[in-house]
């Protein structure tokens, strides 16, 4: 999976279609990633002592990695992304469309 988390992305499928975000939370083992503000659920809950209200919440749900791409800090543009290995022997992510580095 190439998003990780602090990655600013733009939500290209679903509800929240065309919004920006910044990647809260990423999660290889089930390739999704939670954006912060969107894809909102609501959760009812019960009371758990004096540390969770009873009532309804607003939660961020998970959304598929497929529906997410990285925006280049670059050409500031939805960008796919690839690897590279850099001289030092470390491998960096790179914009393919400008070839930038991300990392």
């Amino acid at each position: 999976m190439k998003i990780r988390k602090n990655d600013n992305v733009l939500i290209i499928a679903g509800k929240d279609k065309g919004k920006k975000g910044k990647v809260r939370k990423a999660m290889p083992d089930k390739n999704s990633v939670i954006v912060e503000g969107f894809n909102l659920i609501k959760r009812h809950s019960k009371t758990k002592g004096k540390t969770r209200q009873a009532g309804i919440i607003e939660l961020e749900a998970p959304i598929q990695v497929s529906n997410v791409m990285v925006i280049c800090n670059k050409c500031n543009k939805p960008a796919r992304l690839g690897y590279r290995e850099l001289e030092d022997g470390n491998k960096a992510r790179f914009c393919r469309s400008c070839n930038e580095i991300i990392d």
